[in-house]
């Protein structure tokens, strides 16, 4: 892909999807990775000024969907607040989803997840954070529970009660998505995918079924997870990438955005370069042949 071409990309591109009744582009933003050169109180705090570019740059890009958390936060750096700052007053049809469940203490440590009584403290604390008087999508982000109905009960209550516009889950399986639905409606599955995750075809292929979308993290990261890209690339990777013209993230957005019309992609950084190719990889179109290629990873890996 062309240098020029690339900067020119909408997040249109990509197209669209519907999050119950909000309509978003494919290609999102994951603001995760805006506090620092690594998640959480790793590495080093994000250069505000630049963090704050990043997200505008997002918006002028045609992004209308952020994924962020009241928990993705550094020593110096809140993913929330600069998404306030960067952005508020915010556009009409700028989607923000948030995920309740993971708490952090003060210095950042991991404490236990929170009860269902306590994710309306969690809700209020996003909508502080974001300066809303309501959050257009939350997910709940599991931690390891076999029934999740109290926690999504919960959650109901508060949409409910007008905070919340729509409900979601993340690191979930299908007896989960189950349990959910039949308390309320879900509107998207947030789960690890990608490339090389041969585990998640189940969760895809439900979401699918059931009109869900389906919205994969760490798809570029893939293993390296919140540390981001650290392994070595797939030779099949790299040499979809080269007849391209394209960057490795970029093929690996493109073929998540490939596995279905109903997956969107969030996709994070805190550089103004990779955030205008990420965008640009939901215009990348993929021969068939190279498609195979690349799913032969996924099965390898299976």
């Amino acid at each position: 892909m062309e240098k020029d071409d690339v900067a020119h990309v909408s997040a249109a591109a990509a197209g669209t999807w519907m999050l119950g009744d909000l309509k978003v582009n494919r290609i999102g933003f994951g603001a995760m990775r805006l506090t620092g050169s690594s998640a959480f109180h790793q590495g080093t705090p994000s250069n505000r000024s630049q963090a704050i570019r990043v997200l505008r740059r997002a918006v002028e890009l045609g992004v209308n969907h952020i994924d962020t958390a009241a928990f993705y936060f550094s020593r110096l750096r809140s993913a929330n607040e600069l998404v306030n700052s960067a952005l508020a007053p915010y556009p009409d049809d700028l989607v923000i989803a948030t995920k309740v469940g993971p708490a952090r203490d003060a210095d950042g440590d991991w404490a236990t997840s929170a009860r269902p009584e306590q994710l309306r403290g969690q809700v209020e604390e996003n909508l502080r954070q974001l300066g809303r008087d309501h959050l257009d999508l939350v997910n709940l982000r599991l931690m390891g529970q076999d029934d999740i109905s109290e926690h999504f009960g919960a959650l109901t209550e508060l949409r409910d009660a007008g905070l919340v516009r729509h409900l979601g889950i993340s690191s979930a399986r299908p007896e989960h998505l189950a349990q959910a639905q039949a308390i309320a409606p879900v509107v998207c599955v947030q789960n690890p995918y990608g490339i090389d995750a041969a585990d998640g075809d189940e969760m895809l292929r439900e979401c699918a079924a059931r009109g869900i979308a389906f919205v994969p993290f760490f798809s570029v990261a893939g293993k390296g997870r919140e540390a981001g890209a650290v392994r070595a690339e797939h030779d099949e990777v790299l040499a979809v990438a080269r007849a391209h013209g394209a960057s490795a993230a970029q093929v690996r957005l493109a073929w998540i955005l490939r596995q279905g019309a109903h997956v969107l992609a969030i996709p994070g950084t805190g550089i103004p370069e990779h955030l205008v190719a990420n965008v640009a990889a939901g215009a990348l179109q993929l021969a068939e042949e190279e498609l195979q290629l690349l799913d032969s990873i996924n099965r390898s890996a299976s």
